[in-house]
């Protein structure tokens, strides 16, 4: 019992701190810059990743975006899957162009590469790799600096829970669906 309330503790710690890590990252090293030259941007999004060691998850995703043009940005992106026995973080930079049509509608293609750590207390194995994201974002320009946002990811990773798990966990996909605020 107390080792289940350790492991949890310990997962919420971690995400909590990697949560930290981008928010101050995103605070600290934002240049100073005059008022009408805003270029940052965060997104957040929940929905369900499938194809993963322990079937469809819950998963909450972080973004923050740093514009280096109206239609260019680059930014970390976190996504979280904290359910029942299975904890998933993966950290990626990622870079994001920004077609925006005239009809208010912004598709957004992005790709990246970063760290996945996922540990399954089911079958007592953790594992680190590689991550890749590689997705699309259909967003809707609610207001000038806030868009309603749906997107879909293809996660590549190398994930190997083995001698539990027959096969390793190489894709995942996700459909999240959240909100952009941006410059």
């Amino acid at each position: 019992m107390i080792r289940q309330i350790a492991t949890a503790f310990s997962r919420w710690t971690s995400a909590a701190g990697l949560l930290a890590i981008l928010a101050a990252g995103t605070i600290l090293s934002e240049p100073q810059a005059q008022a009408d030259e805003n270029r940052w941007g965060f997104g957040s999004d929940l929905g369900l990743t499938s194809g993963m060691v322990n079937g469809t998850v819950f998963t909450l995703a972080f973004n923050g975006d740093y514009y280096l043009d109206r239609n260019f940005s680059i930014g970390p992106m976190m996504q979280i899957s904290p359910t029942s026995d299975l904890f998933q973080v993966s950290f990626a930079g990622v870079g994001r162009y920004h077609f925006r049509l005239n009809n208010g509608i912004n598709l957004v293609p992005f790709s990246g590469i970063g760290l996945l750590h996922v540990d399954w207390d089911r079958v007592n194995r953790s594992d680190q790799s590689w991550y890749i994201p590689i997705g699309v974002s259909l967003e809707y320009q609610a207001a000038h600096n806030l868009a309603l946002s749906s997107t879909l990811i293809v996660n590549l990773h190398d994930i190997n829970l083995s001698p539990s798990i027959s096969g390793n966990d190489q894709t995942s996909v996700a459909l999240l669906f959240g909100f952009r605020f941006g410059p």
